[in-house]
């Protein structure tokens, strides 16, 4: 695995963070996660599927008990309407997940993205352009499948419980990368032997 660092300096939204990234996008397909979300799913088979399609841009959507915290999608015959950052009186409960899928064009249409009202380059602006565009397809996160953003401090100790429950109640560890990597056939069952025994003994 090879992980490179872009700073973003300033807190200027996730579109500027896309900006920063021209370099390492290319003219490839590419995903943006953001750091305090937690899926409990698999997200390869979005990756994939998204890599198999024409779709320019892909965003998940998960059902939430309070949608006035985040970007809402309103949807009608599994297609997005619309699409509002943090709305007062939400018409949906849709909230939009932080895991985005996007291709290359996305660095563009983040540039010509104007600032907010709290001085940041929103993802929901970038996301309604491919929506203008009639090319931003939605995959819903339906019932057996968590998403967890933790964003506040409440919401990252709750994270932390249902994780821990998870755990220790199934007898599995959540998101193990060398488990990951050996499910998705990245590495070979004597290589998953030889890291897991390179640790020392813990739960």
């Amino acid at each position: 695995v090879k992980i490179t660092y872009v700073e973003q300096d300033e807190p200027k939204g996730i579109a500027h963070a896309i900006n920063l990234c021209q370099e390492f996008v290319g003219d490839e397909k590419f995903l943006v996660f953001l750091g305090d979300n937690i899926i409990l799913k698999s997200i390869l088979e979005f990756t994939n599927e998204f890599e198999k399609s024409d779709a320019d841009a892909s965003i998940l959507l998960c059902a939430v008990d309070n949608p006035s915290r985040f970007g809402i999608a309103d949807v009608k015959d599994g297609k997005i309407k619309e699409i509002i950052e943090k709305p007062k009186k939400p018409k949906s409960n849709l909230a939009v997940t932080g895991l985005y899928f996007y291709d290359n064009e996305v660095v563009d249409i983040a540039k010509t993205i104007r600032p907010s009202a709290r001085g940041e380059l929103e993802i929901t602006d970038v996301n309604k352009a491919y929506l203008e565009r009639g090319s931003l397809h939605v995959e819903l996160l339906g019932r057996g499948v968590a998403w967890l953003d933790t964003g506040t401090h409440k919401s990252l100790l709750d994270a932390g419980a249902f994780i821990e429950t998870i755990e220790s109640r199934q007898g599995l560890k959540v998101a193990c990368l060398e488990e990951i990597a050996y499910s998705a056939e990245f590495i070979s069952k004597e290589q998953f032997s030889k890291l897991i025994n390179e640790y020392p003994k813990n739960e």
